[in-house]
């Protein structure tokens, strides 16, 4: 698990950072008349977020959080993978709870299940050593990731099912995504920042794949707020990425079969089935 939790020194928490994670902007303008347009004031981040008051379950401390606006950003699309896109705004950045007073972290829909056994470790190896950061009112890419780990820090500590961590790497690898499309392509370096970003996008994706498809072998539906053919999907078009097509192909004949599987899922299933033979048949050509 070399260089996903990397970073987690500025916390306090190196002794954290090799862990194994498993056992094994758009302007809009208005027309003002007939004669003159007048452009609308420009929408920034910061319109989209708002301190949100939490209270902590291992040190009962009140804190607040960054978080956005329910029904405030505006979906414009989702990534093969379904990375949700939305407009002028990363939701992604924003998905991670941490509690400034003893460093308990995690995505926003595990925040409130937690065990007395997992409060326990986590005060032992999380918050004897966290030390805190101050965040501006908007995140950076960099930042969010930062957080990212240290709730991956937090999974691993508390022993928390393959999919939690799974589901964390996965959303890691969206963020990085994020962060690779917000570059500034005339750069100089950009070439280097963007491999440099897509290489730890793909450590995070495979540690993704393995950690649901663990989870898929132990633990029932839904996971991680996913129904089976979703989860089966995701696999499948991870897997692909890897060039794993016997595991991608199986499950995505699995979706296309499947009586519970909707038809925009089945549609995307399909497509994917097409993409991995076009995929198949190219490797297959390389090699002649």
């Amino acid at each position: 698990m070399s260089g996903l939790l990397s970073g987690l020194e500025g916390f306090g928490l190196s002794n954290l950072e090799n862990m194994d994670l498993y056992e094994k902007p758009k302007e809009k303008a208005a027309a003002a008349g007939a004669a003159a347009v007048a452009q609308q004031p420009q929408v920034q981040e910061q319109d989209f977020l708002f301190d949100k008051s939490f209270t902590c379950p291992i040190c009962d401390k009140e804190f607040k959080s960054r978080t956005v606006k329910v029904g405030k950003a505006k979906l414009i699309g989702t990534d093969p993978d379904l990375r949700p896109k939305y407009e002028q705004v990363d939701l992604l950045k924003y998905d991670i709870i941490m509690c400034p007073n003893c460093g308990y972290a995690t995505l926003s829909r595990f925040f409130k299940f937690i065990t007395s056994p997992q409060a326990k470790r986590i005060k032992e190896m999380i918050s004897a050593n966290f030390k805190p950061r101050e965040y501006k009112e908007v995140y950076t890419y960099d930042e969010a990731l930062d957080r990212y780990k240290v709730a991956l820090a937090n999974a691993v500590v508390k022993m928390a099912k393959p999919s939690e961590k799974a589901y964390i790497c996965l959303k890691s690898a969206w963020l990085l995504r994020g962060k690779g499309e917000s570059l500034d392509k005339a750069d100089p370096e950009y070439e280097t920042k963007k491999k440099a970003i897509d290489d730890e996008e793909r450590e995070f994706l495979k540690n993704a794949l393995d950690g649901f498809l663990a989870a898929r072998q132990s633990e029932n539906f839904p996971m991680c707020g996913m129904d089976e053919p979703t989860v089966d999907y995701v696999i499948a078009v991870t897997a692909a990425k890897f060039e794993q097509f016997d595991v991608s192909s199986k499950l995505v004949a699995s979706i296309i079969a499947s009586t519970s599987a909707n038809p925009r899922m089945k549609d995307k299933a399909r497509d994917l089935k097409d993409e991995i033979m076009k995929q198949i048949k190219m490797k297959n050509a390389a090699k002649k």
